[in-house]
């Protein structure tokens, strides 16, 4: 079939482009280019009409590739929000044309019943919004930790970090309520312009701004030359990684995520030196820390 031929012949450009952008952020250099915007121009129609997550899995540099560049903030002024295919439509069939059936005698017409007023029918909806859904974040039971009141201490406490910040967190945090999460960058070895690292995680943060209510996290670019190292700590509402967030911030997937155990105090002692920014981080040099508040 035509269909098949034409998938087939996508799925082997598509393969190229995943293999060129394995070791590559843009196609060319390390800036975007030309070639950057025709080319995410051309994938931003496959990814509106036809190829769907499950399509495009198969091709993680071309999906972070795509993803990093569609939210470039002018790129994003012209194609706007992108939104990926969630099915395949279905294709059109050429069906023979049916004969025409006989003339039948006309039925005696009815009275027409009034026809409701379009404008009157629209009023009465919007007197009437529909209640928006909750978010399921928001049913859970109430937490003894205030994550408002965590923000507030970290952000004020200027001297004495580990005795009065890192302290008031572990005094604060509840295991039943919240969870705390490593992340791990998992293309490292792209990472070799600081600038475009230093981008990349700024850009992450700014997509994470719908979980602000039910989030904290530390981001730390680590190393004193490329490849750099992007890793991360996590403070989520509930005991596992919220479905809302994974589902609205294609960034998550380009991380590995580890459930921080508390009762290891080796994991316990890592996440204070995050919280802090220690420095030497793993034996490392910190090029920039970012928080999440």
């Amino acid at each position: 079939m035509a269909e098949e031929v034409g998938i087939a012949g996508l799925k082997r450009a598509l393969d190229a482009l995943n293999t060129h952008l394995t070791t590559k952020t843009y196609l060319v250099g390390h800036d975007v280019t030309l070639a950057d915007i025709v080319m995410t121009c051309n994938l931003s129609i496959g990814f509106k009409l036809i190829m769907t997550k499950s399509f495009t899995s198969e091709f993680p540099h071309v999906e972070r590739y795509f993803w990093t560049l569609v939210n470039q903030p002018k790129i994003k002024k012209i194609l706007g929000e992108v939104k990926q295919a969630e099915s395949i439509p279905p294709v059109a069939s050429k069906k023979p044309a049916q004969p025409k059936e006989a003339a039948k005698p006309k039925k005696k017409e009815e009275p027409k019943k009034e026809e409701a007023n379009p404008k009157v029918v629209a009023a009465e909806e919007e007197e009437a919004p529909k209640p928006k859904a909750k978010n399921p974040l928001d049913l859970l039971p109430p937490s003894k930790m205030i994550l408002d009141d965590w923000k507030r201490l970290y952000s004020n406490t200027k001297t004495n970090f580990r005795d009065v910040a890192i302290k008031g967190f572990w005094d604060m945090y509840d295991p039943e309520g919240y969870s705390l999460w490593f992340c791990d960058y998992k293309y490292q070895d792209e990472n070799n312009v600081s600038f475009v690292t230093l981008n990349k995680v700024s850009g992450f943060l700014q997509r994470m701004d719908l979980a602000r209510k039910y989030a904290f996290g530390k981001m730390l670019i680590i190393g004193a030359e490329g490849p750099y190292k992007v890793k991360g700590l996590w403070l989520f509402r509930g005991t596992e990684i919220p479905q809302f967030i994974v589902d609205e911030c294609y960034d998550m997937e380009l991380y590995d995520w580890v459930k921080v155990d508390i009762n290891d105090e080796a994991q316990k002692e890592r996440v204070n030196q995050m919280i802090e920014d220690a420095e030497p981080f793993e034996g490392e040099p910190l090029l920039d820390a970012k928080c999440f508040k």
